[in-house]
């Protein structure tokens, strides 16, 4: 990308760590398509197509990607790690977030699996883990002791937390504060067409409490790219779990969809490119955003999005057409 463009793209903290992310990272989930439940909703990516996501989203600006240990178990983080490699970048110069699977396992789970994680991301260090979901046998402060033990002795950086509500985002916060550490983030979905976090607490304790919101599906499987509301074959055409999930808000979403497409034209981007940026930006640095991919092309709209300016004008009109759903 070029210099006039990475100036654009201003770093933030991740919650109140020292590390520094770009507004949007990049979700590799898909990189665990076609195994586990996971082939119902994505197709098997080669080795080549995901290192050319992964180079794309470097090359225009992103710095930090989100895995998880229930994509693949493993396969996702061996992915992503491969596309690093292959494009020659250095540990000290990319972000890496992925999360521990607490379904039916307890906090010990945690440190028993955590080589695994290594192993997978290997050579690339852990930035930030992450709880995938508060559905651990384990009461909360086992699980955050055994989060605070892998940090002390330097397997991760920070700690996180992801689908957790505002209760239990405090809770964690905390625990950790207790012993003299910070809850970085809360991975939760949220986009223009899912804003329930503005009126179930989440978004206001994250801003109170410091803690960074990363949002997952932002563009909420695709609908926020307009691509099905102008091509009702292409929606026909998708597995069906994505389609029952998708028909209501396609149909409810179709007076933003087309704002959206007004923005986007004056500003000679995508609808998904003016979605995500309101996102990342209408709350202040609160909320980051890691939009999937399953072709270099999308991850160099993720990229591109970073770049546009909304005018403040702008960002509130788009507040007020998204306001029924909140």
């Amino acid at each position: 990308m070029s210099k006039v463009q990475e100036e654009k793209i201003s770093k933030r903290k991740l919650g109140k760590t020292a590390i520094e992310i770009t507004p949007i990272g990049q979700g590799v989930m898909q990189f665990a398509g076609g195994t586990t439940f996971m082939k119902l909703m994505y197709p098997a990516l080669t080795d080549k197509q995901s290192n050319n996501i992964v180079k794309t989203a470097l090359d225009n600006g992103i710095n930090w990607f989100d895995t998880a240990e229930a994509y693949g178990f493993g396969l996702s983080e061996e992915k992503l790690s491969r596309g690093l490699k292959a494009a020659n970048v250095e540990d000290k110069d990319v972000i890496l977030a992925t999360k521990w699977l607490p379904m039916m396992r307890r906090a010990k789970s945690i440190k028993k699996t955590i080589q695994n994680r290594i192993n997978h991301l290997n050579p690339y260090t852990i930035d930030l883990h992450q709880i995938h979901m508060p559905y651990s046998f384990s009461s909360f402060q086992k699980q955050f002791d055994a989060m605070a033990d892998i940090l002390n002795e330097g397997y991760i950086k920070s700690i996180g937390i992801s689908n957790f509500s505002a209760n239990q985002m405090t809770k964690a916060h905390d625990i950790l504060a207790e012993k003299g550490l910070v809850l970085a983030s809360n991975q939760v979905n949220y986009s223009l067409i899912n804003r329930k976090i503005e009126r179930n607490g989440i978004l206001d304790a994250a801003k109170e409490l410091g803690v960074t919101i990363i949002s997952w599906s932002p563009l909420q499987s695709g609908i926020l790219s307009g691509k099905y509301h102008k091509d009702e074959q292409l929606f026909n055409s998708l597995p069906y779990a994505r389609k029952m999930r998708s028909k209501k808000r396609i149909k409810e979403s179709q007076d933003l969809i087309d704002l959206l497409d007004n923005i986007a034209e004056a500003h000679v981007s995508s609808i998904a490119q003016i979605a995500l940026n309101w996102l990342v930006n209408y709350h202040g640095e609160t909320v980051v955003a890691i939009p999937g991919a399953t072709k270099a092309s999308q991850a160099e709209s993720n990229g591109k999005a970073m770049s546009i300016d909304l005018s403040k004008n702008e960002l509130n009109e788009i507040e007020e057409k998204s306001r029924i759903f909140l």
